[in-house]
């Protein structure tokens, strides 16, 4: 969106990740009070619809005109105004707000940490859970953006032995590797399987997750730098081993008008769907249903069973400075930013 390449309208206010204080509430509100403290799910759920009550808070029926599912700020999501302002608004808080319970000082102090919890963190667990990680489990991440780093803190908080994370950009590789990661850099080794099998002595892996999505990249020397959508997943199919589970929370979008090519430009990818089938892999892939994780995170948070805020490099940055943010970001920075509109996190510090 910030690039140009959606059909984003001018004027949207972007930003899908939300943490803040409760400073007024609406008269249908009941449960949540002014001077909450809340993290605010990427999706926008109403709490009423068949999807809702079955916890398919991603798909919600209710919050957007055009088809299942809403989000803050966003692209084809319902319209919604997002957070990175002074001030956000929040549709039926009572069912989509997560109140912090600890006292104020304590909240405040792990806020960094709590900020995690509107999208990257639980997104990433999605991610490692639905790909069947769990105790002595070896598993590759593919990228280690915000979203790839949360994926590995949380294979790690979910018992994986070995936790390996590839991408082509060497600070965000090293950032993995402050927190117990084995890493591949995918600029110099275009054959995944057989650094895993460096690794691992095995040229496969229990489980994998693409943190990557649609923008992916060509791998190795030859294809570095060239835009080839259905590299990642092909990949973690070839590297999955039969019977794995493919965790898919990275994004894949119905219509891409910049892509390279026509078919990626309809959403339609090169799949080796053959693969996947012979091995008998599944997929799980959409929207991650945050409420489904945000509160168990959050208490993980709270008890300094996980530091999430150090993994992916948080960083705390007034609201002025955002274009500055997404900038450094672009040029493959290995931070996570933080706005800070009201000075809340940076006087916590």
């Amino acid at each position: 969106m910030v690039r140009g390449r959606t059909t984003a309208p001018a004027g949207l206010t972007l930003g899908h990740e939300i943490t803040g204080e409760v400073i007024e509430t609406g008269r249908d509100v009941e449960f949540i009070k002014e001077g909450d403290l809340v993290s605010v799910p990427f999706n926008i759920a109403c709490g009423r619809c068949r999807n809702c009550k079955e916890r398919h808070t991603g798909v919600c029926e209710n919050v957007n005109r055009e088809r299942p599912g809403a989000a803050y700020g966003y692209v084809d999501m319902g319209g919604w105004h997002g957070g990175q302002a002074d001030y956000a608004v929040v549709p039926y808080a009572d069912f989509n707000l997560l109140k912090f319970p600890a006292d104020r000082d304590t909240v405040m102090e792990k806020l960094p940490d709590l900020a995690m919890l509107s999208d990257i963190f639980p997104t990433g667990y999605h991610g490692a859970h639905t790909a069947g990680v769990t105790t002595g489990s070896t598993v590759y991440v593919a990228g280690a953006g915000p979203v790839g780093l949360a994926c590995a803190t949380a294979c790690l908080l979910l018992g994986a032995a070995v936790v390996i994370v590839g991408d082509m950009n060497e600070r965000r590789l090293e950032q993995a590797r402050g927190f117990g990661c084995e890493t591949i850099d995918l600029s110099e080794h275009g054959d995944v399987g057989a650094q895993i099998e460096q690794i691992l002595g095995v040229p496969e892996v229990d489980a994998a997750v693409d943190c990557v999505g649609f923008e992916a990249r060509g791998q190795g020397h030859e294809g570095a730098g060239t835009e080839q959508p259905a590299t990642v997943l092909n990949t973690l199919m070839d590297v999955a081993r039969p019977a794995a589970g493919l965790g898919i929370p990275g994004l894949y979008v119905t219509g891409d008008p910049g892509a390279s090519d026509e078919n990626a430009k309809e959403g339609q990818l090169g799949l080796r769907i053959g693969l996947g089938w012979a091995k008998s892999q599944y997929f799980v892939t959409g929207q991650c249903p945050v409420m489904t994780y945000n509160r168990q995170l959050m208490m993980a948070i709270l008890y300094d069973r996980v530091q999430i805020a150090r993994n992916v490099n948080a960083s705390v940055i007034p609201l002025e400075q955002a274009p500055q943010g997404y900038a450094e970001f672009d040029r493959g920075a290995a931070r996570k930013y933080i706005l800070d509109p009201h000075g809340m996190v940076g006087a916590a510090a």
